[in-house]
């Protein structure tokens, strides 16, 4: 039941000159990445699929180092995946990494341009997307060569060609160790953001159970690397995983995938409470010895009480929140195919200051997500969106005038027009503006109706009169249910010929339906790339 396919007529828009071109897949407005490392390779492209259109990139584990610090691609490389990743818009990032190993990172910085050199021939032969860096543990000692290293991948690679690098959480501002590894400022400079590895707060080792990540330590992270770039440079990297205590000691900070946790504590009769200081969930089970043991990263728990530290919905979205309070360019996270199973539903949305309830699971909250980063749409209120409340011809009017007729808005003083949209009118601004441009009229003279739904056809007609589209008329009617007599036929068809619209169902556009407002949402997330910016 979509209604307007992607758009790639050339157009003039309203007063404005303007090619419509093709539009990226990736919905939402504020960037989203994840890192492909566990589970089977063949497995991938579902763990992306899971995300729902979330992603922008992806960093699957293709780059790793040799002893002597050249480059080893991995045999986890798959070129049917690249290619599928790229048919969905989606850029595929390979990270490069160490595996904490700091003899083979330093090896590497030893002999940076010849590394840098087989990095730019793999991306170009494997036609991938980028390289995102992640070299751990080569101390202060090195900070300058790794800083070097990432300015030779920027001047190397063409352009379009991503240079990223995860960098390692440091919310007490520590000059000596592995957080002396990076100097923020340098490789900002030289790449287009910094993957904040704001997790393993307490890791694998630590005797005593504590979060991943808490909401002081992901805050300070922040605040730290504020220091040295601006937050438009900064992804904030997000933990799929938790950690796992044996409390007889055996067991310290092992790794457990977050979707493995709820089904841990319903098999063993254990619970699951929240730790409001750190904002982190925190589950406790026990095996007993009569119990068919479990197995966690082929790791079989022998019987005894486990505590796991992890997140939650409640969690993550308190970190979410941190993404749209300190204006930070998106999220990162650890590693896909990890995450539970709801994370999904929402995380487009609240990356992107959308907390719609209502709008959680929805097949369009990515778009919706869009739009309302960008300020097209908005709730009905705070926590709602009403995604399948019926649009007005007052939203309709409001919407198109913001995405297209950016800054001609309320308090222009144009009059509207009509007499039934009043200067006190919350769109009187707006629906005189896309009067005067030509996009909308009224249903009869000096009548608009703000109030009533906006239907397919005057949908149709609004869009048509804003992209003029060139297309001829003489062509085969497209739907069944409009004909030439029809009032919106030309609109109709004019986008209908050139792939912009299509029906409501085979054959049929069903021009007096309503349109919903996730379908609007979803329409003009389709048409933002060829939309003037506000």
């Amino acid at each position: 039941m979509a209604f307007f396919r992607r758009v790639r007529v050339a157009a003039a828009l309203a007063a404005t000159f303007l090619s419509i071109s093709a539009v990226s897949e990736a919905n939402a407005s504020r960037f989203q990445m994840s890192y492909l490392y566990n589970g089977r390779t063949s497995d991938y492209a579902q763990y992306v699929d899971r995300a729902g259109g979330a992603l922008q990139v992806v960093s699957p584990s293709y780059f790793d180092l040799k002893a002597d610090g050249s480059l080893q691609i991995t045999d986890k490389l798959d070129t049917a995946f690249v290619n599928d990743m790229h048919e969905q818009g989606i850029k595929v990032v390979p990270f490069l990494s160490n595996h904490w190993d700091r003899n083979v990172g330093l090896q590497a910085l030893k002999q940076r341009d010849a590394l840098a050199a087989q990095i730019v021939e793999a991306v170009k032969r494997y036609n991938l997307d980028g390289v995102n860096v992640d070299i751990e543990n080569v101390t202060e000692t090195s900070r300058d060569d790794y800083s070097d290293l990432v300015r030779m991948l920027r001047e190397r690679l063409p352009a379009g060609k991503e240079v990223s690098v995860a960098v390692g959480a440091n919310p007490t501002g520590w000059t000596k160790g592995w957080p002396g590894s990076y100097d923020y400022a340098a490789l900002a400079g030289s790449s287009d953001y910094l993957m904040l590895m704001a997790y393993d707060e307490t890791s694998i080792g630590d005797s005593v159970p504590g979060p991943v990540a808490s909401i002081g330590y992901v805050e300070q992270s922040i605040r730290y690397a504020l220091n040295y770039t601006s937050a438009d440079k900064i992804v904030l990297g997000l933990p799929f995983y938790g950690r796992f205590w044996k409390t007889d000691g055996t067991i310290s900070g092992d790794g457990i995938a977050n979707s493995a946790v709820d089904a841990l504590v319903s098999r063993y009769g254990g619970t699951t409470a929240y730790d409001t200081k750190s904002e982190s969930a925190v589950s406790t089970f026990t095996v007993g010895p009569d119990q068919t043991p479990p197995v966690v990263n082929y790791k079989t728990l022998t019987p005894g009480t486990y505590v796991i530290w992890h997140e939650n919905e409640q969690s993550m979205k308190r970190k979410l929140e941190l993404v749209e309070q300190y204006g930070l360019k998106g999220t990162g996270s650890w590693s896909l195919g990890q995450e539970s199973g709801d994370v999904w539903s929402y995380m487009s949305l609240w990356v992107n200051g959308a907390y719609f309830e209502d709008a959680e699971g929805h097949w369009a909250r990515s778009e919706i997500a869009s739009v309302f980063s960008k300020g097209w749409m908005t709730g009905t209120s705070p926590r709602l969106f009403g995604p399948t409340l019926s649009l007005t011809r007052a939203q309709a009017a409001a919407i198109l005038t913001r995405a297209i007729l950016p800054g001609q808005q309320a308090g222009t003083g144009i009059a509207s027009g009509f007499s039934d949209v009043p200067a006190s009118h919350w769109a009187s601004g707006e629906i005189a503006a896309a009067r005067q441009a030509g996009i909308v009229d009224g249903v009869a003279a000096g009548k608009f109706e703000p109030d009533a739904a906006v239907t397919r056809a005057q949908m149709a007609a609004m869009l048509a009169r804003a992209l003029k589209p060139d297309a001829p008329l003489s062509a085969k009617a497209a739907f069944s249910d409009v004909h030439s007599d029809y009032w919106a036929y030309p609109f109709i068809q004019a986008l209908a010929v050139q792939g912009a619209l299509q029906g409501y169902e085979p054959g049929m556009f069903r021009p007096d339906y309503p349109i919903q407002r996730s379908e609007m949402a979803a329409l003009m997330d389709r048409l933002a790339s060829s939309l003037p910016a506000n």
